[in-house]
Parts: C-alpha cells; structure tokens; sequence
C-alpha cells in the first residue's frame, strides 16, 4: 500500500518522487442562514464560486436531510448539479453572466417538469415519470443562471387525493418534517419546499399553489412565499389541479430573495391559457420595490373574518398592524360580505379542471399512467402502498366528472371568481380605497397525525386564491417558537408593491427566527 503524508505543501508517495502539490480544497461555505441575495455579492466580488456553494448545500442536505433531523424535505437531487454549477463558474470567469440567478442553487417541488429528474407529484405511480424537457419555469430559471440542486417532497397529488391526507406525506417521499420541531406539520403542499427551504438546504425554492399551497408552508416554516397572479409564471409543464387557479411562486428566507427569484421565473408563455394576459405587466426587476418606506402613505384593510380563532395569531397581527401605523400606514378594519361563500363552487371548479387537465399532463408526457382513471385503479391495486393512510376519494369525485363543456362546470368556474374576486376581493379594495388588504396567513402547524389527518384551524389567503390574484406572507411572530405569518392581498399584477409592503415590514420586525430542531414542544 503507498502511503502518503502532506509536508510544507507537497504530497510525498512512499516509494515515489515528490510531487507538485495539489490545490488546496476549497474553504467550507457556511450556508446556514445564507441569503441568496448575499452569496450572488459574494459570487460577484470572487470570493465564493457556484460549484462551492452547489456543493456546501449538497452536503447540508445529507447532514440534515438524511440524517440529523431527518426532515425528509429533499426527494430526489440532480445528479448533474455539480457539473451544472461548474460550467456557470466558467462562464463566469469568460465574462458571461446568463441572468439574474447564475450560480445559485435552487431547490424545485417535484410537480414541476426537470429533465434529468423524475417529476412524480409525489407518487409510487409515477415514479418512472422522467420528462423528455424542462417545464417553462424550468427552462426560465436555468437561462437565468440558477443551478437546479434537486426536487423536493410534497403532499401527494398537491393535496387533492384525499379528504383525510396529511400534508407533506407522498408514498415517493414519506413524511417531511417541519424544522422549527419536528414533530409538528410542514403544511402543504410545497412542504418539501418550505422545510428545505427554513433549513438553508437551498439558496431558495420553487413551490406551487392552487389554494394556500405556497402562503401555508412559508408561513409555518418561518419563511417569505408569493403567490403570483395566475399568468405571471408559467405552468407549462407543472402536474396541474386547476387551470384556473395554479401557479408557481418563490419561497425564501427574505423577502429579498423572494424578490431576487421573481425575476428569474416571470415570463410570457404563449402557451399558457393566462399567459398573454400578463404581457407588459411583469416588472422589470421587481427586486427595485424593496424599500424600507414603502408602506408610508398606503393604506390596508384588516379581515377580522379571518381572525379569532387562536390568540397567538391575533397577537402577531396586532404586532403587525402596530409596525404598519409606525412606518406611515393607514390600517382600518373591513368586512367582506362574500367571505368564503366561493367554498363550493371552487371545490367543483377544482374536481373539474384536475380530470381534465391531469389526463391531458400524462398523455403529453408519456407517463406510464396515461389517464386519471388509470392511476385511480393503480392506486387500488398497489394500496398497501399507495394508499397505507388515506384513501383516494378526490380522485373518484374527479374521475365521475365531465368535461369542461358542461354548464354546471361553467356556472361553478364564474361563481366562484365573481365571488372571490369581483364581489370579494376586488370590492373591498375599491370600496375603501385599500393598497392591499392584510390577514392572518395561518395557524400555528399542528402535530403531524398518519390517523386522523390535517388538523387546519384558521388562514386568511383564500380569497387570493380563488380570485386568481397576488399574495404574500412574511414572518411576524411566532407561537411557542412555531413561526406565524401576516399575509398581503393585493390586485392582479400587484407583486412589485407587495414585495415593497413585506419588505418593509419584515425590516421593522424582524420577525423571522431560525429554526431549532425541537424534537416536539414540552
């Protein structure tokens, strides 16, 4: 056997002449708490490069991902994330910066088309589901510079298989874990991301939204998540739930890099049914909207409505609604006559456009399951598996569906954006002159339960939602260290000035703590 030892830097072989010595490794990158918007200034000065940073995530990941705390955030990571940060360092070095991204790694919910990477929705039935090309967002984000670091768990289906699932538990990924205590729920269905996310495992992440899906983890996970305007981000590509209502959005431990990361996914896709619709309408740098002022003079209307339910959560809004007054708002109470009366109807609109648009996802890609009638009888078959938990009842109310042809499906689709939006949303900001109006995003994150399933309280980012436009949650406070967040809802095409709104708020609170572990709370 040669043995080797390392003096006054040269390797010397036993037995062997000696040798030039070799680059010394590069310094351990500490990524805790790590902003994205920091390591892009630190990949700009050269003093960080894009393979060190990809590589000091990969191993936060197998520290605490696999082992450690075991958060079971990250499903899958892309074998060729090294070789990817390696080439943008050296465009880097020829001068080429790709976009506003380049170099930082990026976590992505695993609904979202990567090539090189299965995209399952997080189930055993697809888990052979390997894309022949990048979702648009996918595609956005690499010409942007991002390195795509993995794929992160999810609540199987996004949440739409079953009225008693758990969120953040896929039959791929197993059950994701919230960092703040562990025994506590990620929220869904980006759970993968928000946990992954709180726990510096990525610059930043990807999640999507059909009703609270982005709001609920990042609030509960201590983090700052967008949901944009339908349109604004391509969902070419993404596994669907509703044409009328889906979206991708970032989620990040600072509003700033929820900003950082708009600009690299806001794009026109001509293929997107909501796509045209944003054309001139996407900011050119939406990071120019983070001003420490920029709540001074406007003015928000409060939804008790969706309040009352947890004392903790009033106090933070208290907190919150003191900070806004103190930087120069307006803050006045308001009622919306219409509140949650979309409830039915969207849950029709929902049972609808899934049948429809998830056989049209699995025809086009090819997967091994070519309708939902297919996956539902997969499901049967293999429900030891499958299905150990909860059942697939959503499945079968979608499966009994027509299609989107039929008037009750048209009735359903109109009723619930005229009440969410026109008659919701869209009223109380007009009728009082409101900025944006704001609302609890969530409840403390309950105890993880395989039995009896979510055990939701109170959230106030419905009305969003449904009527198709931005919010944002950013951290204000906390319950027996579980984070709670106030959320921003605004019109459509609103983002840059409710980036600007949490942004100010966030640096008057400082309401984000990182997380610590717990096991569970005494």
């Amino acid at each position: 056997m040669v043995k080797q030892w390392f003096l006054a830097g040269v390797v010397v072989l036993s037995g062997c002449a000696p040798q030039p010595a070799q680059p010394a490794p590069p310094a351990l990158v500490d990524v805790v708490e790590l902003s994205a918007t920091a390591a892009k200034a630190r990949m700009a000065s050269g003093e960080l490069t894009s393979a060190a940073l990809t590589q000091a995530y990969l191993d936060r990941i197998a520290k605490v991902d696999d082992a450690g705390p075991t958060l079971g955030a990250v499903i899958e990571v892309n074998p060729q994330a090294m070789a990817e940060a390696a080439a943008l360092d050296g465009e880097r070095n020829a001068g080429t910066l790709r976009g506003p991204l380049h170099g930082l790694p990026i976590l992505l919910k695993d609904n979202i088309d990567v090539t090189g990477m299965v995209n399952s929705a997080g189930s055993l039935a697809l888990a052979e589901n390997r894309p022949a090309a990048d979702a648009f967002v996918a595609a956005r984000l690499r010409a942007a510079g991002a390195v795509i670091l993995g794929k992160t768990n999810l609540s199987e289906w996004a949440n739409f298989r079953s009225t008693r699932s758990t969120s953040g538990w896929s039959s791929r990924g197993g059950q994701t874990r919230n960092p703040y205590v562990l025994d506590r729920n990620p929220c869904g269905s980006s759970s993968g991301t928000g946990s992954a996310i709180a726990a510096s495992l990525a610059s930043f992440g990807v999640g999507t939204e059909t009703d609270g899906s982005i709001i609920c983890p990042a609030s509960v996970n201590g983090l700052a998540g967008l949901k944009p305007t339908v349109g604004l981000v391509s969902r070419t590509g993404i596994i669907p739930i509703s044409i009328s209502q889906d979206t991708a959005g970032p989620m990040a431990r600072t509003v700033s890099d929820v900003a950082l990361l708009l600009n690299g996914m806001a794009a026109v896709d001509a293929a997107d049914p909501a796509g045209a619709a944003a054309a001139g309408k996407i900011a050119a740098d939406y990071t120019s909207f983070l001003k420490a002022d920029a709540v001074k003079g406007r003015r928000f209307g409060v939804l008790r409505q969706a309040m009352g339910y947890h004392p903790d959560v009033d106090k933070s809004m208290a907190t919150a609604i003191e900070a806004l007054k103190a930087a120069g708002a307006e803050v006045i109470d308001i009622k919306v006559p219409t509140y949650n009366d979309w409830n039915d109807a969207e849950f029709s609109v929902l049972l609808y456009e899934f049948k429809d648009g998830l056989n049209a996802y699995l025809k086009n890609s090819g997967s091994p399951h070519q309708s939902l009638e297919a996956l539902i009888a997969w499901n049967t078959a293999n429900a030891a598996k499958a299905m150990p938990f909860f059942g697939q009842e959503i499945f079968e109310q979608a499966q009994a569906k027509g299609p989107l042809t039929e008037p009750a499906y048209r009735k359903a689709r109109d009723e619930a954006r005229r009440l969410a939006g026109k008659d919701g949303l869209l009223a109380a900001l007009a009728k009082d002159k409101l900025d944006a109006v704001i609302a609890p995003s969530l409840s403390p994150a309950w105890p993880t339960d395989h039995v009896l399933g979510d055990h939701f309280v109170g959230a106030g980012y419905g009305m969003s939602a449904v009527a198709g436009t931005p919010s944002l949650t950013v951290p204000i406070g906390d319950s027996h260290g579980l984070p709670l967040g106030i959320t921003f809802m605004g019109a459509a095409y609103s983002e840059g000035e409710l980036i600007g709104y949490g942004f100010a708020l966030e640096q008057a609170t400082k309401g984000r703590k990182a997380p610590e572990y717990k096991p569970t709370l005494p």
